[in-house]
């Protein structure tokens, strides 16, 4: 088995050097200005925790910088994710309560079981 296939992480950091992280670092804080306000309001967008919405949008980030294989995708929320989430959970809970924030871990959990399964069997191909 290629562990770089898994972790591309490893295929491209040992020849990373100081030129591309100065110019990561600035391309960092440019997005991180722009992701929290982004990111709170979507949280609330989706009935959840303002708080919720920097957790939800920043792990993704760290998570796909290890496994990620793009050099040029755009990953952080989006607004209709949110707006999808609301309503899901409408029906299901009162907005801000622990059911509700139970309920959008469940469906984040789920999700991304799904996708992961689906990458597994290779049924990229449904989305073309």
């Amino acid at each position: 088995m290629n562990l770089k296939r898994y972790l591309p992480i490893l295929q491209w950091a040992p020849s990373y050097g100081r030129d591309q992280a100065t110019s990561d670092l600035v391309a960092a804080v440019i997005v991180t200005v722009m992701l929290i306000p982004q990111s709170l309001a979507y949280a609330l967008l989706a009935g959840l925790p303002a708080q919720v919405g920097l957790y939800a949008s920043i792990l993704p980030l760290v998570i796909y910088a290890v496994f990620g294989t793009s050099r040029t995708l755009s990953v952080g929320p989006v607004a209709v994710a949110s707006l999808m989430t609301a309503a899901a959970l409408a029906p299901l809970a009162e907005a801000g309560t622990a059911e509700y924030l139970a309920g959008a871990i469940l469906l984040a959990v789920m999700s991304g079981l799904m996708l992961t399964l689906m990458g597994v069997l290779r049924l990229g191909y449904l989305a073309n």
